[in-house]
């Protein structure tokens, strides 16, 4: 298999996307992906991220490529849990304590921080609309969240997280407690 095949099948298996990260641990050199790059016509979205002509932009997956440290929480965690009826103007993530959430306002994104030994509790992998794997919060610690936050967050919107969380067949009370 040639260094093109072997990244070819990367870029296939990872939906389009492409990290230079990937490509030097498999043992591809900087010259020969940047070669690559320019004859497949990749396009950068970040630093050491690319993806095909084809590839629809989701920005919460893209987001997460970026910021390894973020979890998806809040508004952003209902909607992925279809726990309310509208998608979130803003994203809003969590990270730990002392993270710089300075670049996250220039995105258009809402960072919330938390202590480092709490960040990960309720962490899963969830999908986004568009198919792809992401980090968010579980509902019940999604649904902690919101109330702990509720002067920040629409009263609308609390509301509509709770009822559609009470009718939830999935839900686990205990955890929620």
């Amino acid at each position: 298999m040639t260094k093109y095949d072997q990244m070819d099948e990367m870029l296939k298996k990872n939906n389009g996307v492409i990290r230079t990260a990937d490509i030097l641990a498999a043992g591809v050199s900087k010259t020969y992906f940047a070669e690559y790059i320019s004859h497949k016509k990749l396009e950068r979205i970040a630093h050491g991220i690319y993806i095909s002509r084809d590839v629809w932009h989701d920005s919460m997956f893209f987001l997460q490529l970026r910021y390894e440290q973020s979890i998806f929480s809040h508004d952003t965690a209902l909607y992925l849990h279809d726990l309310t009826d509208r998608e979130p103007i803003q994203l809003t993530i969590t990270v730990k304590t002392g993270y710089n959430t300075s670049h996250f306002r220039k995105l258009n994104v809402k960072a919330y921080t938390i202590q480092k030994d709490l960040h990960q509790l309720g962490m899963i992998t969830l999908k986004t609309p568009y198919g792809n794997p992401v980090r968010a919060y579980n509902a019940e610690r999604t649904i902690c969240d919101i109330v702990r936050s509720r002067k920040k967050i629409e009263i609308q919107t609390l509301q509509n997280a709770l009822s559609s969380f009470v009718v939830r067949k999935d839900k686990d009370l205990h955890l929620l407690m």
